[in-house]
């Protein structure tokens, strides 16, 4: 049995607990609502909040060990060079979304933050919400590059099964 290193990456532990804060508030919401009919308050605001956090930490994570979807196909038909000149194209459109996302993510946030808005339910500051859109998105960045960079010195992670 090979032995994997494990993932013990700040994103995978956000997302984690993220995972976790989703699940406990949703069981205590069906708990209470179904033994008091009344619901805590907070509920669709910090679930939300955590599926964002869950959603970009677990992209981080899929991107750092190459498991995003995406069409490979055309990657096992390119000789070496051609397939190297592939992934710095795919790493270049990553970069450019993922540059977008943090310029306007983290406009935002500072706009967010200079009007002092508040959230809807709970009144808590909407920066501390948004914030986590560039960071997460700077993560997803790094993943991409520390990806690429492996991949164009040829290694392969391999706990990544990728069938086609």
């Amino acid at each position: 049995m090979p032995s994997r290193t494990p993932k013990f990456r700040p994103e995978a532990w956000l997302a984690t607990i993220a995972l976790i804060a989703i699940c406990g508030i949703s069981l205590g919401n069906v708990i209470v609502r179904y033994t008091t009919d009344a619901s805590f308050a907070f509920t669709e605001e910090f679930s939300v909040f955590f599926l964002v956090v869950l959603t970009f930490g677990g992209a981080a994570v899929a991107a750092r060990h190459n498991q995003h979807i995406r069409i490979e196909l055309i990657e096992h038909y390119l000789p070496l060079w051609a397939r190297k000149v592939l992934y710095v194209l795919q790493w270049l459109a990553g970069a450019t979304v993922l540059g977008a996302m943090t310029w306007y993510g983290s406009t935002f946030a500072l706009q967010e933050y200079q009007w002092e808005s508040l959230s809807p339910g709970l009144g808590l500051p909407n920066w501390i919400y948004v914030v986590w859109l560039p960071l997460l998105s700077v993560a997803i960045f790094i993943r991409t590059t520390q990806n690429m960079v492996d991949r164009l010195r040829g290694k392969t992670d391999p706990e990544a099964v990728h069938e086609s």
